[in-house]
């Protein structure tokens, strides 16, 4: 298959947390490929590594298995935003095109802008209740340090709680997973274009992360004025829209630049 779209999320998030985004982005943007991080998902029962580039080739390898050819547009959150930066740097041409969805890394954040100190007793809260039968508690946590949006609140947590409970994140993983993204370190800047966008109600990652990031790699940046972390559960359509405009835009003055 030609994937136009390669999807990765975050800290023990999986594919199907993607939810109605990803099937609005293959309407509007061409094929779509979510791949699941190491840990998480149809990858549940690995080993999540504590060094981002095993996970850059864990998610290489799973996007040659499903027939996914390079080169690849990849949008990516959070911890995945992370791989899919050095996945850009170490395989300059497999990556086209690069869209990071509240990210955060070293040098250009501090750590307590990239997990908010006001967050810590959530997150805490849903680590003491990781391995509760139903996982209610550990999943409402995340989903009020995430999502901005309410309204969803009871089906969000029946269908995150599903998944939970048909591929569990082990705990262990979930903190592998934190050691990776706390380490991680970016070393230059990608070569293809890149397109970062951030929430300004972000309540787990601090906004200033993602517009310094593209301060610093001359890259274009949006903020999205209400959305929280979770900014394709809160707004998937302005989401596909920025992303399809920003693009399409890029491709038209290349167009006319070259005529």
């Amino acid at each position: 298959m030609t994937a136009r779209w390669i999807l990765l999320r975050g800290l023990t998030r999986e594919s199907r947390h993607w939810a109605a985004f990803a099937p609005m982005l293959e309407a509007r943007c061409g094929a779509v490929l979510p791949i699941d991080l190491p840990g998480n998902g149809t990858l549940a029962h690995w080993r999540s590594p504590v060094d981002v580039d095993a996970y850059v080739d864990a998610v290489r390898a799973e996007a040659q298995r499903h027939g996914a050819r390079p080169p690849h547009r990849v949008l990516a959150m959070s911890l995945g935003g992370m791989v899919a930066s050095a996945w850009a740097r170490r395989f300059p041409g497999e990556v086209e095109r690069l869209v990071l969805v509240n990210t955060s890394m070293r040098p250009y954040s501090r750590f307590y802008e990239r997990l908010r100190p006001a967050a810590w007793p959530a997150l805490a809260r849903a680590a003491w209740h990781w391995r509760d039968g139903d996982g209610n508690v550990a999943e409402a946590m995340i989903h009020e340090r995430t999502c901005a949006r309410r309204d969803t609140l009871a089906a969000d947590l029946d269908a995150w709680c599903a998944i939970r409970a048909s591929a569990p994140v082990r705990r262990a993983n979930a903190l592998r997973q934190l050691l990776a993204a706390a380490r991680y370190t970016v070393r230059g800047v990608p070569r293809c274009p890149v397109l970062v966008l951030s929430s300004r109600e972000d309540r787990l990652v601090d906004p200033a992360c993602s517009a310094r990031l593209a301060r610093a790699w001359g890259a274009t940046h949006r903020e999205h004025p209400w959305a929280g972390h979770d900014l394709p559960h809160d707004d998937p359509q302005w989401l596909v829209d920025v992303v399809c405009a920003v693009f399409q835009e890029a491709a038209t003055d290349t167009r006319a630049n070259s005529s």
